[in-house]
Order: structure tokens, then sequence, then C-alpha cells
């Protein structure tokens, strides 16, 4: 059974850091575009970063730019992300997605497969 498990969420002040992992098991993902939405509580899921199948092209969403590097590590069937500067604003939980196609994705119904999610929350 395909599956994605993120893994490295947390709580951490403003300015800090956090990494996030999604492991992918039952089938192999690094085929795949990949990306990280986010749902803060009462707000719709929002992108915030893309790569796609090679790892060699990726995409952010404004607010994160600078901040967060997406990256993935097929022969593994990983994909990361850093979270650096994290500010209350990007407080949410971050899953993990993965398409069946080869470019970056910015919306949520381009992805196929989806993790369960990860807390983070970044206090002031």
């Amino acid at each position: 059974q395909e599956q994605l498990v993120e893994s490295g969420g947390g709580l951490v002040q403003a300015g800090g850091s956090l990494r996030l992992s999604c492991a992918a098991s039952g089938r192999f993902f690094g085929g795949y575009a990949m990306g990280w939405f986010r749902q803060a509580p009462g707000k719709e899921r929002e992108f915030v970063a893309a790569i796609n199948w090679s790892g060699v092209t990726t995409k952010y969403t404004d607010s994160v730019k600078g901040r967060f590097t997406i990256s993935k590590n097929n022969a593994e069937n990983i994909m990361y992300l850093q979270m650096n500067s994290l500010q209350p604003e990007d407080t949410a939980v971050y899953y993990c997605a993965s398409t069946v196609g080869f470019d970056v994705e910015v919306v949520t119904s381009q992805y196929r497969y989806w993790g369960r999610g990860t807390q983070v929350t970044v206090s002031s």
C-alpha cells in the first residue's frame, strides 16, 4: 500500500528551524514531482513548496521564499523541507504529497497521494 509519512514537526520559537521529512513506502515516488502543503486552523490547505521528479526544479509560495528549502533523495524515497527563520504565521499542519507526473504542481488537485500531516507550532 502506498504511504507517505511526515515527521520532524514540533514546537519552536520564532526565528528557529525545523526539518520535515516525508518517507515514502509501498511505491517508488522518486520518479514523481512532490510537494509540501500546510493548513492552519480555520483556513484552507495552501501550497508551500514543490519539487520536480529529479529535484532540479523547485517552486515556493512567496511567503517562504529564502527561508524554506525543499529537496528529495530519490534513492532513499524521501523528501525534505528545511524551514529556517520560522515565524508564528508558519504555524500549521504540514502535509507532504506526491503527484504521478514529472513537473512541479501548486494545486492540491494535481496530487494523488497524501500524508497525514505533522504539526508545526511557532511561538512568538
